[in-house]
């Protein structure tokens, strides 16, 4: 009887250990400085750098003047919360269609930027349809909205 409780005992230490393990995950993609050094700041185009390097999962975000490669390594071990461990960006950015600045960012300087979720408050659940269409009746010009519709 203890030979199998010292069998079992030993196989819930092993398996609480392998559950402990760290687990790694990568995702993204930089280019290698080989790569990034066919790159010629003016006289490189944007077509050269798609073709060169590739086209990455994220541009500027209200103009189409960078490009950002972005690879991470994250590290989760057992319960804990997940652990960035590497993460690399790599910006190119353009001036017109041509490369004005090749730019290689690693974690120490970034920084966690936290997105606000904040939401406009809105009136409109405050009354009913036709509540609403009796507050807005007032609020129509009926002679603009003719002239646009002619």
């Amino acid at each position: 009887m203890t030979t199998i409780f010292k069998g079992l005992l030993i196989g819930a230490l092993l398996a609480g250990l392998a559950a402990c393990s760290a687990i790694y995950r990568n995702h993204g993609y930089v280019p290698d400085e080989a790569a990034l050094q066919s790159l010629s700041v003016g006289s490189t185009t944007r077509d050269q750098v798609a073709t060169s390097i590739g086209r990455p999962s994220t541009n500027g975000v209200e103009r189409d003047d960078a490009w950002y490669y972005v690879q991470s390594r994250v590290k989760t071990v057992g319960p804990f919360a997940p652990e960035t461990e590497k993460r690399e960006l790599v910006a190119v950015s353009f001036a017109g269609d041509r490369v004005a600045n090749i730019e290689r960012f690693g974690l120490e300087r970034g920084r966690v930027v936290t997105l606000s979720r904040r939401v406009t408050a809105t009136s409109i659940r405050e009354f009913g349809l036709i509540q609403n269409l009796i507050r807005n009746f007032g609020r129509v010009n009926v002679g603009e909205t003719l002239a646009d519709g002619i």
